[in-house]
C-alpha cells in the first residue's frame, strides 16, 4: 500500500444513495482511501475503483443496485483491473449474495465495517474477494481520526449517533445499522472543531434516532441537548441542526433548547408516518396522534417561529379510509413547512412484511392527495415569507453572473442577484418572491 501512496494517484467514483449519513459515510469513505492514493472522479468511466453507497430504505432498493451494478459490465471487461465494491444498508442486509449474483463485485462492507477499507482494497488488489459486514467492537470513528484536512465547504454534517432501538413494524434499520451507540461527547466535539477550522459554519448532527443520543461525557452520560449547548460555545460555529427525529425522545431540555440557543436553527424534522392511532399501533410506533400533535404544541410554545418537517407513510396495511382522514387531518392541524412522503412498500425481514397489502390504486390516490396538501402548506408557508428578514449561509455560486445560493435559518433555498458576497458568508437578507421551491432575496445593505 506505501507504494500507491507514492505513485500517481487512483480514481474513486463513488455513487451515494439515500439519507445524509451515507452522503457523511461517503465523504469518510473517500478520505479513507485517499490514504491509500486515491482522489475522486465525477465519473466511473476513469476509475480505478467504483463504490455504490448503497440504501435500504426506498422501494426494491437491491434490485436498483444489481441493474446499476449490471451497466458496469461493459466497463469490467474493458478494465480488468477495475475494482467494483458495494457499501451501506444494502451491502449489509444482501451480503456475500451480492457476489453471488454479480461476480464483477470485488468487495462487500457494510456501514459498521468501512473503516476497514483499505485492508479490503488491498486483499481486492491481490485478486479475492473481500466481504465485512460485522458489527465490530472498536470504534470506526476513533479509526478513522487522522484524516487529511482538506477545505470544506461552509455546511456539514457530523454523525454522532447510529442504529436504532424503536423497531417500527416497517422499518430495515435496526437489522442494517444495528442498536443505538453513540459516539463519547469529546470525539464528536473535536470532529466539530476540525470542520470549524476547515471552514465549515454549519453542522447538521446526524442519527438515525439523533435524539436519542447518549454519549459519554467527562461527567457521565449527555443528551443531544447537553451537546448543542456545548456545541454553542464553539467560536467560528455559527448554526445547528439535527435530524432524524423521533417523537418519543424529544425531552424537555431538547424542546427548551429550540426557544434558548441562539445557534439551534428554527427548524425540526420530526416523522409522525400517520394520524391514525390504529397504524401507528400496527406500526409499534409507540406514540398516539394525540401525543404527537400536543408535542408539536410545547415544541411551538419554545420557538413560536419554528418550521416543522415530517414523513408520511401511505397505505400501510390495514390502512382504511378513515385511517387516512385521520393523517389528512393531522396535517392540518400541524402545519407543515415540508414533509416527505411515501407509498408504503415491503421490506422483507421486517415485521410488517408478511401483513396484505392495501391495493395499488388506492394507495396511490392516497398519496397523491397527500402531496397536494403538503404542498399547498408548503407553498403557503413560503409565500408568507415574503418581506421578512432572514438570514442566509451561503454555500455556492448560482447559475447567473453574481447570483448567490445559500440557505436561510428555515432551512429554504435563497437565491440572491448580485449579491456581492462571498461562499461561506451569513447576511441578512429580505426575501422579495417566493418560487415552487426556492426564495428570492437581496442583501440588506
Amino acid at each position: 500500500m506505501s507504494e500507491a501512496k507514492n505513485s500517481d494517484p487512483k480514481k474513486l467514483f463513488i455513487k451515494t444513495y439515500g439519507c445524509q449519513m451515507n452522503v457523511y459515510d461517503s465523504e469518510r469513505m473517500a478520505e479513507t482511501l485517499g490514504g491509500e492514493g486515491y482522489v475522486e472522479t465525477d465519473t466511473p468511466d476513469d476509475a480505478d475503483m467504483i463504490l455504490l453507497n448503497t440504501c435500504h430504505i426506498r422501494e426494491k432498493a437491491a434490485e436498483k443496485v444489481y441493474s446499476e451494478l449490471g451497466r458496469f459490465k461493459g466497463l469490467k471487461a474493458e478494465k480488468p483491473d477495475l475494482k467494483i465494491g458495494v457499501a451501506g444498508c444494502v451491502a449489509q442486509a444482501e451480503g456475500e449474495e451480492i457476489m453471488r449474483r454479480q461476480p464483477l463485485v470485488d468487495l462487500v462492507v457494510g456501514p459498521q465495517a468501512y473503516h476497514r477499507l483499505p485492508e479490503m482494497e488491498a486483499k481486492a488488489r491481490a485478486g479475492e474477494k473481500a466481504l465485512d459486514t460485522d458489527f465490530p467492537e472498536e470504534d470506526k470513528f476513533e479509526k478513522l481520526k487522522n484524516r487529511p484536512k482538506a477545505r470544506r465547504a461552509p455546511a456539514a454534517f457530523l454523525t454522532v449517533q447510529e442504529g436504532c432501538d424503536k423497531f417500527c413494524a416497517f422499518c430495515v434499520v435496526p437489522y442494517t445499522r444495528g442498536a443505538e451507540v453513540s459516539r463519547p461527547v469529546e470525539r464528536v466535539l473535536t470532529e466539530a472543531r476540525d470542520l470549524v477550522e476547515r471552514g465549515v459554519r454549519e453542522i447538521t448532527l446526524l442519527g438515525q434516532n439523533v435524539n436519542a443520543y447518549h454519549g459519554q461525557g467527562s461527567n457521565g452520560t449527555w443528551s443531544l441537548a447537553q451537546l448543542i449547548w456545548a456545541l454553542n460555545d464553539i467560536d467560528g460555529l455559527e448554526r445547528i441542526r439535527f435530524t432524524t427525529s423521533h417523537p418519543n425522545d424529544m425531552d424537555d431540555d431538547l424542546i427548551a433548547a429550540h426557544g434558548e440557543c441562539e445557534k439551534l436553527m428554527p427548524y425540526l424534522h420530526l416523522p409522525v408516518q400517520s394520524g391514525s392511532d390504529k397504524i401507528l399501533k400496527r406500526m409499534n410506533r409507540s406514540h398516539t396522534a394525540e401525543s404527537y400533535l400536543r408535542l408539536i404544541e410545547r415544541i411551538r410554545a419554545a420557538r413560536p417561529d419554528i418550521l416543522i418537517s415530517g414523513d408520511f407513510i401511505v397505505g400501510f396495511p390495514e390502512e382504511d379510509d378513515q385511517d387516512f382522514e385521520d393523517t389528512m387531518a393531522l396535517i392540518r392541524e400541524v402545519n407543515y413547512g415540508q414533509a416527505f412522503s411515501f407509498k408504503y412498500s415491503t421490506r422483507p425481514g421486517t415485521p410488517a412484511a408478511e401483513r396484505a397489502l392495501v391495493e395499488d390504486a388506492v394507495a396511490t390516490e392516497r398519496l397523491h392527495r397527500l402531496q397536494a396538501l403538503i404542498t399547498e402548506q408548503q407553498r403557503a408557508i413560503q409565500d408568507g415569507m415574503v418581506g421578512r428578514e432572514v438570514s442566509v449561509l451561503f454555500e455556492k455560486k448560482g447559475r447567473f453572473e453574481g447570483q448567490m445560493v445559500g440557505k436561510s435559518d428555515y432551512l429554504h433555498a435563497v437565491h440572491v442577484a448580485n449579491a456581492g458576497t462571498e461562499i461561506g458568508e451569513i447576511a441578512r437578507v429580505r426575501i422579495v418572491d417566493s418560487g415552487a421551491n426556492s426564495l428570492a432575496g437581496e442583501i440588506i445593505r
